[in-house]
């Protein structure tokens, strides 16, 4: 991680869960981070913590919503100008909502789409812009799921699924992308099993479910964060497409 000192990374999602640790990691190895979230607060008590433990690099909280195009476009803007240019982007920024198939609402889909997917694909377009003006050894990282990869039925989270499949997809096509471009830019997809934060508590879940997930073997946040130090620090002639991170003993997740 040594060549990172001092280079940019943006993360989205940091408020909490995976991103929080993300952010925290990264900080802590020295690069200048911004953390983008729609609960800000709780990213600036964060930056304000390490900076009083004396990490190595620094933390900026910037408020943005992934489901607004104009949110996100500004955040990557005001990085730029106030930070520096982008080397690496963690697109964290994920949601689950109560949204099987046949009962679903609308919005609950709608809301998993834009900002699993869509909120994902323009945090991507705007870092890569930048990475190949500036002809960076840039690296964009997809938090994914192993949802993404295995057809797996639980009753109350149909769509959440398909929007990790997307990015499955979407993560190769960019990889090619960039092959076909010619970028310095590295594409990796972190596909974790289950690991215990508050975004399971949004999926309205049955008894069965909760019983399943109380028992199931479960990873915590940093584990991710271990795996997003490990495929930046790995040479740079070494792309790592596919990290997947299951808990030991973990059957389906």
């Amino acid at each position: 991680m040594e060549r990172y000192v001092g280079k940019v990374a943006v993360v989205t999602g940091a408020s909490a869960g995976i991103g929080e640790a993300i952010v925290d990691s990264l900080t802590k190895a020295g690069m200048l981070v911004v953390g983008l979230a729609r609960r800000v607060e709780r990213v600036q008590t964060l930056a304000q913590k390490l900076a009083k433990e004396g990490a190595k690099g620094k933390l900026h909280a910037l408020q943005c919503d992934m489901r607004v195009e104009s949110d996100i476009v500004k955040a990557f803007e005001w990085t730029t100008k106030n930070v520096g240019n982008i080397q690496v982007l963690v697109n964290n920024a994920g949601v689950v909502s109560k949204s099987n198939l046949t009962e679903g609402a609308t919005e609950d889909w709608r809301m998993i789409l834009e900002t699993n997917v869509l909120g994902l694909c323009i945090a991507t377009r705007e870092a890569s812009k930048i990475m190949k003006a500036n002809k960076t050894e840039g690296h964009i990282i997809h938090i994914n799921s192993i949802a993404g990869h295995y057809h797996q039925y639980f009753p109350t989270i149909g769509v959440y699924g398909a929007s990790k499949h997307a990015v499955t997809n979407l993560t190769e096509i960019l990889r090619q992308e960039m092959v076909a471009q010619k970028t310095n830019i590295k594409v990796t997809s972190i596909s974790p099993g289950f690991v215990r934060t508050e975004i399971i508590n949004m999926a309205e879940m049955t008894e069965e479910m909760n019983k399943f997930f109380t028992e199931a073997p479960a990873l915590e946040s940093q584990d991710i964060a271990d795996g997003v130090l490990y495929v930046l620090g790995v040479p740079h002639r070494v792309q790592v497409n596919e990290l997947t991170i299951r808990a030991l003993n973990a059957d389906t997740v």
